[in-house]
């Protein structure tokens, strides 16, 4: 038996929409939450047309030069901009009844090669049970036939297997979420054989290690720790009949172990390093769960790929703007600042879930509206931009080269009082220049 894809209803409108103004195809990203019995399609988002195709809205006549790269580049920006809970399950094509023998091939092609573009991107593993089927939409722009399918897309041989496309109002008005706010405190050596300071993946590498450490957490969900199997809402009212939009939020608190237990032994790694990153700061943290008796463990992992995901994204986003500033090569660093960029959420129309974007502190609203239109197909008002956060910094702090056999013989006492201190258990450590990577994380709800 296939999946059963609960779809919004406005959905079904917006995609006839873009059948009747883009021709002869388009094709657009789903976006929505898989869950064991079923799955739901809360967006669904045209890829964003190329600047020589704005002036003419007229897509190229063939399938064939589809632009892969371009639309898995789409699916990546997309997916920063999701909250918890929330990911690109799929992938459309709206076509001319000549091209629609073409479809599904092409439909096939992008769903792998965009689930393998956003894989890379993670620092989470997917669980045992994880839905592993994408859906692969296809509709003729004459007829509006539409013909759902889905793909395994851990298997690149699976085969196609039908699926159902239900419509259903009010698929989101009444959906719960979970929110936290985490402190972040957070130490990266940067290894002295790295060329040229490689911060990003250095920072990649240190927040994969803390990755591992909020998978490890105890999640206190209004107080409470809650077994898995339990359904999220137990003991609770439930919002029931309801179209309008409302949100149930949950509060939840992070409990972090600073330390293994006896009953695991630990090792250190010396390291020659020259310098180090500070990620510290508080972020916003927030995930969104459907309202069809969710179970806890559904809830909690949702979160805690969304405390990854941002800080990750943030990262990322970073990065990117220091290249685009300051070039990809640059050398010789000294102590820097810089702020990471900060949450922010945007309602949806109908819809208690509300989507997500990271803002630098000179960008105006005029921008961030210009990128949920681009990126999203979405107008925002400037009052429905919703700040989450304060600031949170990057500290990037180089050691001098000059260092003399006094401090050499200094930095080596270091590097054995804090080897003797991880063998006793005490932290997990690492050494550099001139300091001790010791990190210590202190989770909290607002």
């Amino acid at each position: 038996m296939g999946r059963t894809y609960f779809v919004e209803e406005a959905i079904g409108q917006y995609l006839s929409d873009l059948s009747t103004k883009l021709k002869p195809y388009v094709t657009g990203l789903l976006i929505g939450q898989c869950s064991p019995q079923r799955d739901y399609v809360i967006r669904a988002v045209r890829t964003p047309p190329k600047e020589e195709q704005k002036e003419d809205r007229i897509s190229p006549s063939k399938l064939a030069s589809i632009d892969e790269e371009w639309i898995t580049t789409h699916a990546s920006q997309v997916a920063q901009m999701l909250p918890g809970g929330l990911l690109v399950l799929g992938v459309f094509i709206i076509a001319t009844p000549e091209l629609s023998k073409d479809s599904q091939d092409a439909l096939r092609k992008l769903i792998f090669s965009v689930e393998k573009s956003l894989t890379k991107r993670r620092l989470w593993k997917p669980a045992e049970e994880e839905v592993l089927d994408r859906a692969a939409l296809q509709i003729c722009s004459a007829t509006k036939k539409v013909v759902c399918r889905t793909y395994d897309v851990q298997d690149p041989k699976s085969s196609a297997k039908p699926a159902d496309w239900k419509y259903q109002s009010a698929l989101s008005a009444s959906w719960l979420a979970l929110d936290c706010t985490v402190n972040v405190n957070i130490h990266i050596p940067l290894l002295a054989t790295s060329s040229n300071h490689d911060l990003e993946k250095n920072t990649k590498n240190g927040l994969n290690r803390w990755s591992k450490q909020i998978e490890d957490s105890v999640f206190l969900i209004n107080g409470q720790v809650k077994d898995d199997d339990t359904e999220l809402l137990e003991g609770q009212k439930k919002l029931r009949g309801s179209t309008q939009s409302s949100t149930q939020f949950s509060d939840v608190k992070v409990l972090t172990q600073l330390s293994q237990g006896s009953s695991h032994r630990s090792t250190a790694t010396v390291q020659v390093c020259s310098g180090s990153i500070n990620l510290k700061g508080a972020v916003k943290c927030r995930a969104y769960i459907h309202n069809n008796k969710p179970k806890v463990k559904e809830a909690v992992k949702a979160l805690k790929r969304d405390i990854i995901n941002t800080l990750s994204d943030r990262c990322e986003i970073l990065f990117e703007d220091l290249i685009i500033n300051e070039g990809p090569h640059k050398k010789n660093f000294e102590r820097e600042y810089h702020v990471l960029p900060q949450r922010l959420f945007v309602p949806v129309a109908g819809s208690s879930v509300m989507l997500s974007d990271y803002k630098f502190g000179d960008e105006a609203a005029g921008e961030i509206q210009e990128r949920f239109v681009e990126m999203l197909d979405q107008s925002v008002q400037a009052e429905d931009i919703h700040i989450a956060e304060e600031i949170s910094t990057v500290n990037i702090c180089p050691v001098t080269n000059n260092m003399n056999d006094t401090q050499q013989k200094q930095l080596t006492k270091t590097t054995l009082l804090l080897k003797l201190q991880q063998n006793m258990g005490v932290v997990i450590a690492a050494a550099v220049a001139v300091f001790a990577s010791i990190f210590s994380f202190n989770y909290f709800s607002d």
